[in-house]
Parts: C-alpha cells; structure tokens; sequence
C-alpha cells in the first residue's frame, strides 16, 4: 500500500452545479499550460454516456509504444525536494537556467516535492553538473549522483506560497457513497466509481519515474538495463494507492552478444556460471537490494525475498511514498499486464464494471490486501473478462481469438508457454454489443450468483465453461500457465460469501426503478446500495426469516403428524371397546 498523506497540490474550487448533483470541488493540477493533465480534462466525457470503446478513430498504441514513451519522459524528469514555502515562478525561473521545462506539477509526502519534466534530456544533465554533494556536521553523506535533488533556499527568508495541498488517494467510503447518491443512473455511477479510482496522469509518471531511479541504482551493474512497471500500474485497472511493481529487464544486457560481426571472429564477454536461472535471480537481486538499502535515496523498509516462488525484494519509496516489489525473470507476469491492457482499452466499459465490481468485493471484505483465503482482484477481473466474452454478441474476444490474429512478429514463448496473441489493436474488430453498464452490472451478479462453481472452471482462453481438473472450490485457469489455477487460494467458504453476495446484490439491482428512492432524499440506491455494509445484514435477516419460516413449517408439520398419530390411537382405542362390548 501507499504512504499515507500522499497528495497532488490543488486549488480547489466549487462548481454550480445542477440542483440535482451534489456540488463537489474539482481538482485543478498545478502543471504548464498545454499538459497532458489540461488536454485530459478537455476531452473529458460526460460520466453517463454509454461508450462502446470504438467510437474513438484515433488508432491506439501499442502497449510497448506506450512503455518505451513514458520511459523517455521519465528519463527527461528529475525529482526535487522542496522547502515548504516556496515561490513557484521563481522555482521555475531557477530550473529554466538548464533548458525548457515542459511539464511539471507538485505533490506532497514526508515533505514538498516536485516533479520536473524538461524537453530535452541534456537539461537533466546540465542541472546534475550544478548540484553538489551535501556537507553533513555530524555524519558522512556517501556520494551517489542521482536525478532525485534537494532544494535549498540560500537565505533563510521564507517565500510565500499559494499551493494547497490535496490527497491523491481514493475518496473515503461515505464520500463515495455521498457522490454516488446524486448519480442519474447506475451507468453514470460506475463512471463516476472510475474517475474517482483510477490512476490519474501524475500518478502514472510518478510511477514511471520512480521505475526510472531504480533503473538509474541498478544501471551501476547492468548498464542496458530496463526497469519497467508490470500489474496494476500498467495494466489499466490500477486504482489510487496500489503497489508498484517492477520487472528487471536484463534481456538487453543478454542480447549484446546476439549482434551479428563480421570476420571469422566472435568476441564473448568474461562472466560467472551458477548452476541455474533461479539462483542467478536470487543473486542479481540480492546485490540490487544491497544497493537500494545503503545506496538508493529514498528506499527504506528493503527486504530481500528470494526464497518466493518469485524471487523479489520488496522496499518503501518514501519520496513517493509507493510499495515497491523488484523482481527479475518475470516475464509471463509482464505479458498478463499487456493482455489486460489490450482489454481494458478495447471497450471503456470493461474497466468501468471492473472498478464497480472490485469496490462491490472490497466493501464485504472478499478481497483483503494480506495474503489469505480471499479472492483476489485479479482473480475478480479474469471474471468480468470471461463474464463479457459470454455475452450475445461478446464485448470481448477470447485468448484464441486474439493468437489467430498474430502475426510472426507477435510470436512469444516464455518458458514452453505459448503467450502469444495479436499486439495492435487497431487490427482487433470492434464488438457490435451495446448492453448498458446498468444491465452488464446485474448480469454479472446473477451469472456468477448461480456459476456452477462445483463442477465448472473459468477460461478467458477458449471463453467457455470447462470441466474443473481438480476440487478447487474455485477454478479459473492460469490464461498462459495454463496448469495453474490462480484462484487455488480460495476457500469454500469465501467462495460461498461471494456467492451468497451476489444473488443479494443481483436481487437489489432487480428492483423496479419506481422502487428507487429520489435524490433528493439523499438515500442510496443502485450501485451505492450494494456498497454499503447493510446489504449482508439485510441477507442475515432474509436468512433467519427463512430459517425461521422453515422451522414453523416443521414444527407444523411435526404438530400434524402428532395430531394424526394421536387421532389414529384414539380411533383404534374406539374399535377396540366396541370389539369388547360385542
């Protein structure tokens, strides 16, 4: 989890807004004029409408497009600590010195910080080259040169400063609620659960420049190293707050020595041997969490886990205030992150009913952030992805249907896994399905409400039910690994929570909309119903009143059959005295 206290810095403002809509403050990001941030909220669309995902002829980037682009913005971004009083044009005016700056913004955590992106990246170095060591009185600064700086005030006289601060967290569960309340649809509700959750676009440079610094530690040792975000991060699917997670990117380093030379020469270069792949992980991140420990700014908390499944090293990033994850040879968990990209950007209604159903499960605690029994949120979107394949006509394709539209240069096989499947999305056909997120949302609910988890496994591969190959209460097929089941954590009983949930919630959905309260009463309905806490309290007392109904019906049924064994003795006695008197 992040830092708490982590914020964008904002002015906040009150709109006037309609008598129906609840007056919210909208969040204006400190950054230049003609950023990414000012070009989103100018293409922003209502929160209601229904969007098919393809009505948009822009084409779309790859996800590696997208990759190797933030990586270069990153690499032309610099991370400054700031006093607390500062003067932002006159911070400005400093950094122009060293090149055009051509977007920046502010945010806080344990302290002011700023992130600087400038348009070419000889200012970042041209800004090293005037920065020095810091003089320490009582201990010995260890001299690392890095792009994440400190800003010092000459003279001691305080600026003063109009930057307020604002969290860059999720609003709080009755905020939600609050919002969700004065939403004209259950459509416009879940667009407005996304807007409020989803990762904002400084939030994703930050993470992407974080990615950056560690890449800059572990460069010491691999010079053509790559550090790239993989999971949540990346995958479009992450909200405010999730963890980063990284992936070291050594095949550069290995593909030197693949390049073709001429002559009858073949140059290698001198390395170590170790018996195996996994012990060569363990020792590369090993002494890249050595470094992170004594010599990353920033990096606190590191432990090093390399006895995992997964080897990584695990460390707090204070200045940005993410949980990181480190890992190396992970490839396949990076591959899952481009698939889900392809999903989520396909149709803007997957992410939409992902975000609703993930907060739905983390409101009933079926999904918990320690390791356990629970279902957990990826486990939850490889549902909603098999939920929509199912649908007439699909909203989504299949895994098979995607590798069929390959071609040679999407080829991918990652340990004898096949995990290839067609990059460009321009290239995958748009789905004619236009079903409402209102009714895709009280589908989900009783498609998965009667699943015949008992007998049946979830494939996003072929997009079909499948016999389970073991007793998992839970089975939803690994779609690369394919013997794996990434839900074999899952309890019967929390699986029996999630269903139980489910048909309550399908029920509450189900309701008439002359049922629904008005706005103007302020009362949840719809999404913002199924939040709450009291829907499993309610389905407690719809329990008991049925566990109470089918007691009165046996003690009945008990009381009749005593009232007919007792009519029966009587009439038997009857004939027995007649007999006698005969």
């Amino acid at each position: 989890m992040a830092v708490p206290g982590v914020g964008l810095l904002t002015r906040l403002h009150l709109c006037a807004q309609r008598r129906t809509r609840v007056q919210r403050p909208i969040l204006r990001l400190l950054s230049c004029p003609g950023t990414v941030a000012e070009d989103l909220r100018r293409n922003e669309q209502p929160s209601g409408s229904v969007e098919t995902g393809f009505e948009d002829k822009t084409p779309r980037k790859r996800f590696s497009e997208m990759q190797n682009e933030r990586r270069e913005q990153a690499q032309r971004t610099v991370l400054i600590r700031c006093p607390e009083k500062i003067s932002e044009n006159k911070f400005l005016k400093y950094l122009s010195q060293h090149g055009p700056i051509n977007n920046h913004f502010f945010y806080e955590s344990f302290g002011l910080y700023a992130v600087v992106e400038f348009c070419r990246k000889e200012s970042v170095g041209s800004l090293q080259n005037g920065t020095r060591t810091p003089s320490m009185a009582m201990e010995t600064a260890i001299p690392f040169r890095s792009r994440f700086l400190s800003l010092k005030l000459k003279n001691q006289t305080s600026e003063q400063s109009c930057i307020q601060s604002s969290d860059q967290l999720p609003p709080s569960n009755r905020k939600l609620v609050e919002l969700l309340c004065y939403a004209e649809s259950i459509d416009d509700q879940l667009n407005t659960l996304l807007k409020e959750f989803q990762l904002t676009e400084e939030n994703t440079k930050l993470r992407y420049l974080t990615c950056s610094l560690i890449e800059d530690i572990a460069a010491a040792y691999f010079p053509d190293c790559v550090v790239r975000p993989f999971g949540s991060s990346v995958n479009t699917f992450g909200k405010l707050g999730c963890d980063l997670d990284m992936f070291l990117d050594l095949d550069e380093t290995r593909n030197l020595s693949t390049h073709k030379t001429s002559g009858n020469f073949l140059t290698e270069f001198q390395v170590k041997n170790v018996p195996s792949e996994r012990i060569a992980t363990q020792k590369i991140l090993s002494v890249i969490g050595e470094c992170l420990d004594h010599f990353g700014p920033g990096c606190v908390g590191v432990q090093k886990i390399l006895n995992a499944r997964c080897p990584l090293v695990r460390f707090s990033h204070q200045a940005s205030g993410f949980q990181c994850d480190l890992t190396t040879n992970n490839r396949i968990a990076l591959t899952s992150s481009e698939l889900l990209y392809i999903y989520g950007t396909l149709d803007s209604r997957v992410r939409a009913l992902v975000f609703g159903i993930r907060c739905w499960a983390r409101a009933h605690s079926l999904t918990s952030s320690i390791p356990g029994a629970w279902i957990t949120n990826f486990s939850l979107t490889m549902m909603v992805i098999f939920f929509l394949q199912r649908r007439s006509p699909p909203i989504l394709p299949t895994l098979d249907s995607l590798k069929t539209l390959a071609d040679a240069e999407d080829k991918c096989i990652i340990e004898g896994n096949n995990c290839t499947f067609v990059r460009d999305l321009n290239r995958i056909k748009p789905s004619g399905n236009t079903e409402t997120l209102e009714l895709l949302l009280k589908e989900f609910f009783e498609y998965f409400g009667n699943f015949a988890f008992n007998k049946n496994s979830i494939n996003i591969r072929q997009g079909r039910e499948q016999n389970k190959p073991d007793s998992s209460p839970l089975y939803i097929q690994n779609p690369f690994e394919t013997s794996l089941n990434i839900s074999k954590n899952v309890s019967q009983s929390q699986l029996q929570k999630f269903v139980d949930l489910a048909q309550e919630s399908a029920w509450i959905l189900q309701q008439k909309d002359t049922d629904r309260l008005s706005v103007s009463s302020h009362q949840p309905w719809g999404l913002a119903a199924i939040l709450l806490p009291s829907v499993p309290n309610r389905r407690s007392v719809t329990n008991k009143k049925r566990k109470r109904s089918a007691n009165e019906s046996i003690k009945n049924l008990l009381e009749s059959l005593k009232s007919n064994r007792t009519a029966n003795f009587t009439e038997t006695n009857e004939k027995r005295t007649i007999s006698t008197q005969t």
